[in-house]
């Protein structure tokens, strides 16, 4: 893939040396200055043009911005500069993400092949393997405990971009988010405040840029008398409570969400997670990757487990977060068994996803509900809500962000299964992640270990975990046993990759080797010497 801001006139004329015409198995582009290609990449050892779509994705001042959503392992955006325009704007304005508008050129409509070359395209070298780590995080009033309301939130993100130069992202008239080089920062429904990192190379690089982070929100937090909170549940607060974020997506998901599963909007409004997303060769190495980290999934969510409490008292599990997505929509969430069959690999995955139903077109500027229906249907251009409107590889790319497996496949693999907690942890995830599958040993084992996993088995750890964590039974041991070894392998493939990273593992040795999780430390916090109010856990968690 090309890096964000190539210009792809140079790129053409520099790498490919194609004529105006550009070729491609299954059609063909007219180029045009206006239009970039929304995808390149090498596949099966020959230069292809991924699709038959030419996109522009165009900011509001007319310029093609060259990385206008979240920039993350295996996947760039490749853009032309605005006429005129040299280097950055201090606190600048961009196009919103997702919402781009689309300028598209099409000589044929998007088929199945484009949308399994879209996932193929993430394939790239070992050397180019990178980390990405996203953590979500409460904001909360340090007088009274009670969420930020927006019009906070966006005083903290002006802050931000007039402070440390991060540009601003618009849905409309908001602020509803930040980007920064390859970073964002943007809002979850209840307005947890979320960093995407950028790909980075090691854990040393991916941890300072959380401290970074970290330092920013606290200085502008701490003037204004707000604080961030690293959990997994909104411990204290009811649904009623939390403000809404004025974003037209989570407008359409929250009308949607009480239809298909009745743990939706608290899943929406109430959790925070941390998630790390990790590269891959190969189909068949993403295959690997998938398959050892969709079993250790509920591993993690163990070792992590940090939401025991609701609306102030404990709420009978470990990781509610977890739970939650057992009843949020099983049409999109999940253990996807069929990733363990012997036929898998992406074009499975597309089909899995084809039939997922949609959330939303966005054309025009505005968003088109388009719930419960079928994204084969909009490639035939039969929605409904839209008719005779095609997709583009942007809404491809869109819907694939409205699926929510434990594990899930885009141009790279995204770990989904942790709950949020403090700093340390969110250096700690990706420690875990990054020593098992970018280490070909410790991979091959977890592999060897878990071959003999039934479906039922993976399912009833997944189903069991979020209630008792690493004392879960599983077959003739505990899931602490699992972790264990597990941790063995984490550690061994951090050494072999020779960036002294092991280090990161701390907090993960502190649990496994003590057996208790996070939460089962708040829980004896709570019942004695917080003399059961879940209070003190604003401080205790504070970043």
């Amino acid at each position: 893939s090309l890096t964000g801001g190539t210009h792809l006139t140079a790129f053409i004329s520099e790498r490919l040396a194609l004529s105006p015409r550009l070729g491609s198995r299954s059609g063909s582009i007219k180029w045009s200055p206006a239009c970039v290609s929304s995808s390149w990449c090498i596949r099966w050892g020959s230069m292809a043009v991924v699709s038959r779509l030419a996109v522009a994705r165009v900011s509001p001042d007319g310029a093609v911005p060259a990385a206008g959503r979240r920039a993350r392992p295996g996947f760039a955006v490749v853009g032309l500069p605005a006429a005129g325009r040299k280097g950055r704007r201090r606190g600048g304005a961009v196009a919103a993400s997702p919402p781009t508008e689309e300028a598209v050129l099409m000589t044929e409509p998007l088929t199945k092949e484009d949308l399994v070359a879209y996932l193929a395209s993430g394939c790239k070298p070992k050397e180019n393997w990178r980390i990405g780590t996203e953590h979500e995080k409460f904001g909360f009033e340090l007088e009274t405990l009670r969420p930020i309301k927006y019009d906070q939130i966006r005083d903290i993100l002006n802050g931000l971009a007039e402070r440390f130069d991060w540009d601003k992202i618009m849905e409309e008239e908001n602020v509803i988010g930040l980007k920064q080089g390859k970073q964002s920062i943007s809002l979850e429904p209840g307005g947890q405040f979320e960093l995407s990192g950028a790909p980075l190379e090691t854990l040393h690089q991916t941890c300072a840029e959380v401290n970074s982070h970290l330092y920013q929100v606290k200085a502008l937090g701490e003037e204004m008398g707000i604080g961030f909170l690293g959990l997994g549940f909104q411990p204290k607060w009811a649904l009623s409570d939390i403000p809404i974020m004025p974003k037209g997506r989570y407008e359409i998901m929250r009308n949607y969400m009480p239809k298909v599963g009745t743990l939706g909007l608290d899943m929406m409004f109430r959790t925070c997670t941390v998630q790390v997303n990790l590269d891959f060769s190969s189909e068949k190495d993403m295959i690997r990757k998938f398959r050892a980290s969709l079993a250790l999934q509920p591993i993690a969510t163990a070792i992590f487990a940090n939401s025991p409490f609701k609306e102030g008292k404990p709420n009978g599990f470990l990781s509610l977060r977890s739970h939650i997505w057992t009843d949020t929509d099983n049409n999109r969430a999940g253990m996807l068994p069929f990733v363990f069959d012997d036929s898998f690999g992406f074009e499975q995955y597309v089909d899995y996803a084809l039939d997922v139903p949609m959330y939303f077109v966005y054309r025009n500027k505005k968003y088109i509900d388009c719930t419960g229906m079928s994204f084969r249907d909009f490639m035939a251009g039969k929605l409904p809500s839209a008719p005779g409107e095609l997709p583009t590889l942007n809404d491809w790319e869109n819907h694939l962000t409205t699926i929510f497996p434990e594990v899930r496949l885009k141009r790279y693999l995204e770990m989904r299964g942790a709950d949020g907690g403090p700093w340390r942890r969110l250096c700690a995830l990706p420690a875990f992640w990054v020593g098992l599958l970018y280490d070909e040993e410790s991979l091959q084992s977890i592999l060897d270990m878990t071959f003999d996993w039934t479906n039922e088995e993976r399912e009833m750890l997944r189903r069991k975990v979020p209630v008792t964590g690493l004392k879960t039974p599983f077959r003739d041991g505990y899931v602490r046993d699992l972790a264990e070894e597990v941790l063995k392998l984490a550690k061994s493939g951090l050494e072999r990759r020779g960036y002294k990273e092991v280090g990161f593992l701390r907090e993960v040795d502190a649990v496994v080797s003590t057996g208790v999780t996070p939460a089962e430390r708040l829980l004896n916090l709570y019942e004695t010497k917080w003399q059961r109010s879940v209070d003190p856990v604003f401080e205790e968690l504070l970043y």
